[in-house]
């Protein structure tokens, strides 16, 4: 097991590749003309803010002698990961839809996995300039003022200054339930699952969002409920699920109601929902 001592020597690394990592992805967003869009074998699109994000990952935790597995590596086989101890799972740019649709709704997802088992994480936001931090039976925090910075090299002590606990406290109080829907992604599955809490709560508000924010906002307690039937993959939901899970949610498979499992054979997730800590459902 990770100890304190291991986690705090590892968060900096964690911490500033995201960071490094999305001012890889604003300068591509900013020009338009140099996004280079194609389409990977599962034909889903990848620009060159992915590219140039996962090589400024993988070249920055390169120190760390830790393992990679990324969205853009998938390619790995099965064989050289299976028995793999301690890795970072990554999806360097989650959200390309929304990158190439320019609504700013893109992220970085960094998580460190023990035995397929996450025990930090972070969410980068870049054009926000949120950072969203957590570890196992550590808490989970939202760090502001994060500006995407090639050079960044946070200390752990500035790291955890000034950071803000999640869930938000003054979110509790909400009457009205707030479901979070894919903005790209949705299913008539989805559509069902809607109408079926909405005969119970005829009030309930949706909200369209894209990437792993939506995590986020989960774990802020701006959102209580999320649904998801579509294909995801591990890269997308690990950082983002112990987020949720280190503010008081959670994240289950649908319809089993199971916890979701890493480095998997076969890497896409099952359908699933999540909860935040205030979820009345």
């Amino acid at each position: 097991m990770i100890n304190d001592k291991v986690k705090k020597y590892l968060l900096p690394p964690l911490f500033n590749a995201a960071v490094r990592a999305g001012a890889a992805i604003m300068k591509v967003y900013e020009h338009r003309e140099d996004y280079d869009i194609s389409l990977k074998t599962d034909n889903t699109p990848i620009t060159q803010a992915d590219r140039l994000a996962h090589k400024t990952i993988r070249d920055y935790l390169g120190s760390t002698r830790i393992p990679i597995l990324s969205e853009e590596g998938r390619e790995m086989r099965y064989d050289e990961r299976r028995n793999w101890e301690l890795y970072w799972l990554v999806d360097p740019l989650d959200g390309t839809v929304e990158f190439i649709k320019g609504n700013n709704e893109f992220t970085v997802n960094i998580a460190l996995m023990e035995n397929n088992i996450c025990m930090a994480a972070v969410v980068y936001v870049p054009y926000f300039q949120k950072m969203y931090v957590a570890g196992r039976d550590s808490g989970a925090f939202l760090k502001e003022g994060i500006a995407p910075e090639t050079t960044a090299e946070y200390t752990y002590d500035e790291i955890v200054a000034d950071r803000q606990r999640l869930p938000f406290a003054d979110e509790a109080s909400r009457e009205r339930l707030r479901v979070a829907v894919s903005r790209s992604h949705q299913t008539p599955e989805t559509a069902e699952h809607v109408d079926r809490l909405r005969e119970r709560f005829p009030d309930l508000e949706v909200v369209e969002q894209g990437s792993s924010y939506k995590f986020c906002m989960l774990a802020e307690g701006r959102v209580d409920y999320y649904v998801r039937t579509t294909h995801t993959y591990e890269w997308d939901t690990a950082a983002g699920e112990l987020i949720l899970s280190e503010a008081g949610g959670s994240t289950r498979s649908l319809p089993e109601g199971r916890e979701l499992c890493y480095n998997e054979e076969d890497l896409r997730n099952p359908w699933f929902v999540c909860r935040s800590k205030f979820c009345k459902v």
